[in-house]
């Protein structure tokens, strides 16, 4: 790309992993916090999640070679997501973020890349038309093939082996659990190609917002909620039309949509071997939107260390053991102008305790008057294990999680300006409930997923819908008034 450049950067060995280290003269991001910045001044400090190669020179060499391919995004592409999270903000623009909790190699196909962006596409629909609101879409996609996990061994008939990293570090089956450089590699052409389609898809008509595919509502078992989504649909349908006819001017604006790319951004090496420095800020070119898990977001780690020099808008996962003071501490230190758009603070914590831990939060930002988006990910406090031993999540612990976010903003004079799922264009049996009334009998039907449980496209459209009649019914009592 024009005015871009990979680091300058010479390999070394350490830890029997091979690192880089940065050249001379490497500078310092705009913007950043205390001390010089490199896309590797975060070598040398207390790093989590990160595997064991055995081979340090096939490392070495694999991580040279992605620093000479080019960027999978665009720097203006960046700049122009962080401007639409600047809006969501200050309430003027919604985001939905959404995808597969860990992608695999084999999800970068026609099918599985279609059903995901229809679906995005068609939730994101539903939520402009209910909250009369731009929605900005961020998927989970072409870059999430890494998982950040617990252990870092499981025992598998009675031997202790690796635990499964994501396909970017080893393989799920017992026999390929070696972490292996090459499929660094492997992640950035799979992510290649997973773009690639998406912009073609995009730029070809099937973003065309005027001819929204496969609007079914079959999956919907109850008559009356049947009834009620059909009832929104059809007149969501109806204004598009109404739209196309009156106003040819919007001809473009329907014919199109906007679309970016996210992942965590878990694996520094690959990271770093990704970013590059563009006029005078450096940008990874690996996804325009990188999250902080919340395993790895601690405030002298190297994660936050990489990530505070980055002119990328970011997210940063936020759980229950979160204190008031350190997520002050944490956004100071990532954003210490206080630039809007560039934080993203992504609330993780249940339906069952997202009373308890979220309003200190809230208070804590406003009275250190920091400007974040705040979005709740409504699915991963809410994971349990049936008696049978599946992982699975219940759609009304979702849907409660959800409303009491909504709640808790309103009551503490802020707002809620996204959503983050974990979700699948698929027909997959992995979450109990919605309108599709999946229960845990069916789980073994279609269980796919190799990490955690997904919402399918029914229980998708239902938390779209679910969303935008809340909306909905909000505008009809301000104007009853």
């Amino acid at each position: 790309m024009s005015g871009s450049s990979p680091p300058a950067k010479r390999v070394r060995r350490a830890s029997g992993n091979a690192t880089e280290e940065p050249a001379a003269g490497s500078g310092a991001a705009a913007g950043a916090g205390a001390g010089a910045w490199s896309p590797l001044s975060w070598q040398g400090l207390p790093i989590l999640q990160q595997p064991e190669y055995k081979d340090a020179a096939k490392l070495s060499d694999v991580l040279e070679n992605l620093g000479t391919l080019p960027p999978l995004v665009h720097a203006g592409e960046v700049d122009e997501l962080k401007k639409y999270l600047a809006e969501a903000a200050e309430g003027q623009r919604f985001l939905l973020q959404g995808g597969d909790c860990a992608e695999l190699f084999s999800y970068c196909n026609q099918t599985q890349i279609e059903n995901k962006l229809k679906i995005l596409l068609q939730m994101s629909l539903v939520l402009t038309w209910g909250a009369r609101t731009p929605v900005v879409r961020v998927a989970r996609m072409a870059g999430q093939y890494g998982k950040p996990r617990s252990k870092p061994t499981e025992v598998v008939d009675g031997k202790e082996i690796p635990s499964y990293r994501g396909d970017n570090v080893n393989g799920f089956a017992v026999n390929d659990r070696e972490p292996d450089p090459n499929r660094l590699r492997d992640a950035y052409f799979h992510s290649a190609a997973t773009l690639n389609y998406v912009r073609a898809l995009v730029s070809g008509g099937f973003a065309d917002l005027r001819k929204p595919q496969n609007w079914s509502m079959e999956h919907v078992i109850c008559a009356q909620t049947r009834q009620s989504y059909e009832q929104f649909m059809s007149s969501l349908l109806d204004s598009i039309d109404f739209m196309h006819t009156v106003d040819a001017a919007k001809e473009k604006a329907l014919g199109s949509a906007d679309f970016f790319s996210s992942h965590e951004a878990l694996l520094l090496n690959y990271e770093a071997a990704l970013t590059r420095k563009v006029g005078t800020k450096w940008y990874n070119l690996g996804a325009h939107f990188l999250w902080i898990g919340d395993r790895t977001r601690q405030l002298d780690g190297a994660h936050v260390e990489f990530f505070r020099g980055l002119a990328n808008p970011i997210g940063m996962k936020v759980g229950p053991t979160m204190k008031p003071s350190e997520l002050v501490a944490l956004v100071r230190k990532l954003n210490p102008d206080n630039e809007k758009g560039r934080i993203t603070l992504i609330t993780r914590f249940g339906a069952a305790k997202v009373d308890r831990f979220l309003p200190c939060l809230i208070e804590a930002i406003k009275v250190a008057a920091l400007s974040v988006v705040w979005c709740c990910d409504p699915m991963h406090g809410n994971t349990v294990a049936t008696k049978n031993g599946v992982k699975t999540r219940h759609f009304n612990d979702i849907v409660e999680e959800l409303r009491k976010t909504f709640a808790l903003h309103k009551a503490h004079g802020t707002h809620l300006g996204g959503v983050h799922f974990e979700l699948t264009g698929d027909k997959v049996t992995e979450c109990v409930g919605g309108s599709i009334e999946l229960s845990e009998a069916d789980l073994s039907k279609n269980y796919q997923t190799f990490c955690d449980p997904r919402l399918n496209y029914g229980q998708a459209m239902d938390m779209a819908l679910l969303i935008a009649m809340k909306y909905q019914r909000e505008r009809k009592s301000v104007n009853d008034l």
